[in-house]
């Protein structure tokens, strides 16, 4: 294994999660240098179907979404393969699945079981709903959640029809719920010595995301007014079209408002009492909104930008995708940087936003394909190499599973850094 001085070095963490609420979470872990075993079944994780591909099951997503990870391939309804799992479990300090409670107890996978095999292990179930509610077995997909979170229906008095965003945000924001509280149970594990169960429902997770300014009126009981944020839910929050662009501009405090007016050319609306405090100015958030989307086509994206930043109103351009990795800032810290990868070529390796000074995250290991290190981790188990040789054969009829692929070197994955585009 390559050494990695992480905060979470040292930690061996199995991940029986697939797709990405569980794998996000994982590679969170596996960022801040813990040993994160990915166990792939004979189909592989279902996520590395999308394309494109330079090798079939290792899209661009999977790049950085299993980096610091090693994969092992097993079949855990083999009585050798579940042996070895086993195995691995005395050894861990962390288990990660997001199998609904059925299955979970079917595999062994519920906390009774897995406390017999190992009662200091922490055991986190990523599901879709508590399962202690009616929904407790029921599928779960993110645009269930966006449905079931009230998040849909903003748009629909907004718009007059619910909507999902363009995004997976309820199994990002599970996915680093796992990893907080992964966190947290190893923080006990090292206190006290004792493992526990630890259930991440991903609908309670959003709910619980989307209340936090929307409880709002509907916080009291009884209810003191609708819930929602007034601000948020005004139509005219929206990127404003500039002379030559799109930005975003929000001028927020008394001063921002007050400088904002001053440069439109109206400095009298800034004494006018209605936009005086933030209290009021909330109140009539619609007109305050109007004046900008109507004085933002006036100046060039640009120019906007210039003023905000000089007066600290807070503004930013609209970038697509594209635009991030030549954005000043993101070259500045240097967010992405292109990499070798040694069976898929060049790619943009995206660093953890996260920055620890004295335990730095580091990329110690490319995503693997799907079995990669499988002879690697059983040897470590200490199978005998007969039974090694078997489930290493089993696991190379999964999808591009190689027989074993040594991790990169430390120079290997630290090129100089380029710029992207170069």
């Amino acid at each position: 294994m390559t050494q990695t001085n992480g905060p979470l070095s040292g930690m061996r963490i199995i991940d029986l999660t697939t797709v990405i609420m569980g794998p996000y979470g994982t590679r969170i872990l596996a960022d801040m240098g813990a040993d994160v075993i990915k166990i792939e079944g004979p189909e592989g994780d279902s996520f590395r179907t999308y394309g494109p591909f330079v090798s079939a099951g290792m899209g661009g997503a999977i790049l950085n979404l299993h980096r610091n990870k090693r994969s092992l391939g097993l079949d855990l309804k083999d009585p050798g393969g579940r042996m070895a799992f086993e195995r691995l479990i005395a050894q861990a300090d962390a288990l990660v699945h997001n199998l609904r409670p059925a299955a979970a107890k079917r595999l062994g996978l519920d906390w009774d079981s897995i406390a017999e095999i190992n009662p200091s292990l922490v055991l986190c179930a990523a599901r879709g709903f508590a399962s202690d509610g009616p929904y407790g077995n029921k599928a779960a997909y993110d645009d269930l959640m966006q449905a079931g979170s009230g998040f849909a229906a903003l748009f629909d008095q907004q718009s007059g029809a619910p909507r999902y965003a363009p995004t997976s945000w309820c199994d990002k924001i599970a996915g680093q719920a796992i990893a907080y509280s992964v966190l947290g149970g190893l923080i006990h594990k090292v206190r006290t010595g004792t493992g526990q169960a630890i259930e991440v429902p991903m609908f309670e997770v959003a709910v619980d995301f989307m209340l936090v300014e929307h409880f709002g009126a509907m916080a009291f009981e009884p209810a003191k007014g609708p819930p929602g944020f007034k601000r948020q839910l005004s139509l005219g929050r929206k990127p404003y079209r500039t002379a030559d662009g799109w930005a975003c501009i929000l001028p927020y405090s008394d001063r921002n408002w007050k400088d904002f007016f001053a440069f439109i050319g109206r400095p009298e609306l800034g004494e006018e009492h209605r936009y005086a405090d933030i209290g009021s100015r909330v109140a009539h958030i619609d007109e305050l909104y109007g004046i900008v989307e109507a004085e933002a086509r006036r100046f060039k994206t640009s120019d906007w930008m210039a003023f905000c930043d000089r007066c600290a109103i807070p503004a930013m351009p609209i970038l697509a995708f594209e635009d991030i990795p030549e954005n000043e800032h993101v070259v500045a810290t240097r967010m992405f940087e292109i990499m070798e990868h040694p069976t898929e070529g060049r790619y943009k390796h995206l660093r953890s936003p996260v920055r620890f000074s004295k335990t730095p995250n580091t990329l110690s290991r490319f995503a693997p394909r799907a079995g990669e290190q499988t002879r690697e981790i059983l040897e470590e188990l200490h199978l005998p190499p007969e039974e090694i040789d078997r489930l290493v054969a089993q696991a190379r009829g999964m999808r591009n599973a190689p027989d074993s692929v040594s991790s990169p070197t430390e120079e290997a994955i630290n090129p100089a850094l380029e710029k992207p585009g170069s």
